[in-house]
């Protein structure tokens, strides 16, 4: 039976209990032992942490003590797979370029705030993605700093209207990539729980956590 480790806290803007308690759920329905955690304090246990299958970090912003994110780091490197979204993942420890560099990016702007976008499927024949067509979202349209070895699944398009000189901007919103042995997911959907209301937001990111865990 796969073990999976989620983790949440932070800035409560972001509702990371409630994003946790609609992919809790469908992570036990799919046969995993789901272990929830509101301490970053469960990183440093490296014997554990590498024990797990898949850990799904929900916590935004905020500081990670250098044991914790050693722990952490370590577990993807060994195999351990990790996804997570834009409230849980891609805005978070913003100190931390280590961090980041496993994340494979950082949030750094969301341009006019709540603003309905599109999102664009790039890569169609990905399983992540498959089956799905371009889709709207009303929320944050969010502006990152990426690594370019990023395999992006999704992308969106920013119209320039709050901000003119990113206008035309083709920006990565799903990408996978490795770090060591461990596969990583993200999505930068999720600004709040109702964002996984949209069927293909939701859709994506548990098809992201089974592809990254082990």
């Amino acid at each position: 039976m796969k073990r999976a480790l989620i983790v949440w806290g932070g800035w409560q803007g972001h509702e990371p209990k409630e994003c946790v308690d609609i992919f809790e759920p469908f992570l036990q329905n799919q046969g995993y032992v789901v272990r929830v955690e509101n301490s970053l304090d469960v990183y440093a246990d490296m014997q554990y942490m590498q024990s797990l299958d898949l850990i799904v970090p929900v916590w935004t912003m905020g500081e990670i003590e250098r044991e914790q994110e050693q722990g952490l780091l370590a577990a993807v490197r060994s195999g351990v797979g990790i996804a997570g979204w834009h409230g849980g993942m891609g805005d978070s420890f913003r100190q931390n370029t280590e961090y980041q560099f496993m994340v494979g990016g950082q949030w750094v702007a969301h341009p006019g705030g709540i603003v309905d976008y599109m999102v664009n499927i790039s890569k169609p024949e990905d399983p992540i993605v498959a089956g799905l067509s371009d889709f709207g979202m009303h929320s944050e349209q969010y502006y990152m700093h990426v690594d370019p070895s990023n395999e992006v699944l999704a992308t969106t398009t920013f119209t320039g209207e709050h901000v003119p000189w990113i206008e035309g901007c083709v920006m990565p919103v799903v990408w996978k990539r490795r770090y060591g042995e461990g596969r990583v997911f993200y999505c930068s959907l999720g600004h709040v729980a109702a964002d996984f209301q949209v069927e293909e937001a939701c859709t994506i990111v548990q098809r992201g956590m089974l592809w990254a865990s082990r």
